[in-house]
């Protein structure tokens, strides 16, 4: 048990640096946008995994929004996290019981997800846990990092620095967009449906435009970039 935690916090040692690294702009974000302590955007990141998803909750805290928004915008932003656990559900082992499962499913991300799937042995407990474990260490210290420097730092070093997160979804989005047009057709509709809600429906909150971005282009793009039969058994 103990060399498959050692073996699973070694694997997670890339996810810590680039957590590290990003969940600073998150932090600062956080002190600066939210009015957050370091304590506050701390707890954020130990309970909640997900830079988008804590981005914008940030936004809908910044805002003042409502719990209901919140809770539609996770929904929302996080249920890809659902798809990745039903995924890697084919790839445990025996040992994964059900109380394990829960733990585990609190712990996926892109980047373990990513790490997981490639793994071709059954996937133990313990060796989630060790990459669970050191990944979430680099986001949380990330955050806290990144948060107390907000309280430090010039506001127009502070304000720079956030570009630190955004430069993280930039470089998630380009990649498969150059591969997919589908992918690509997303991103603008979406970027094209936010700067609607911004600049010509500005009483719509922050936190629905969103909602109602990400789901109206992934519905248009479902139906004009259906998956085919052979692309969906590969």
């Amino acid at each position: 048990m103990k060399n498959n935690f050692l073996r699973g916090m070694s694997h997670g040692i890339p996810i810590f640096l680039g957590y590290l690294s990003v969940s600073f702009g998150l932090g600062i974000l956080c002190v600066n946008k939210a009015g957050l302590s370091v304590f506050q955007a701390s707890a954020i990141s130990a309970t909640c995994l997900t830079s988008a998803g804590q981005k914008a909750g940030i936004d809908v805290i910044a805002a003042g929004g409502t719990i209901i928004e919140m809770i539609l915008l996770q929904l929302t932003i996080n249920i890809r996290y659902s798809l990745m656990a039903l995924s890697l559900s084919q790839k445990l082992d025996k040992s994964f019981t059900t109380p394990h499962r829960l733990i585990a499913s609190f712990g996926i991300t892109d980047e373990i997800f990513g790490v997981c799937s490639a793994q071709k042995k059954p996937l133990v407990p313990a060796y989630m846990y060790g990459m669970i474990f050191i990944a979430a260490v680099g986001w949380i210290a990330g955050t806290a990092l990144g948060a107390a420097a907000g309280e430090l730092l010039p506001a127009s070093v502070s304000t720079a620095m956030e570009i630190v997160l955004y430069g993280m979804f930039i470089a998630i989005i380009i990649p498969p967009a150059k591969k997919q047009h589908s992918v690509l057709f997303v991103v603008i509709i979406a970027a094209a449906l936010s700067v609607v809600f911004k600049y010509c429906l500005p009483f719509i909150s922050e936190g629905f435009a969103i909602i109602i971005s990400a789901i109206t282009a992934s519905v248009a793009a479902a139906l004009l970039f259906p998956i085919k039969d052979e692309e969906a058994t590969e």
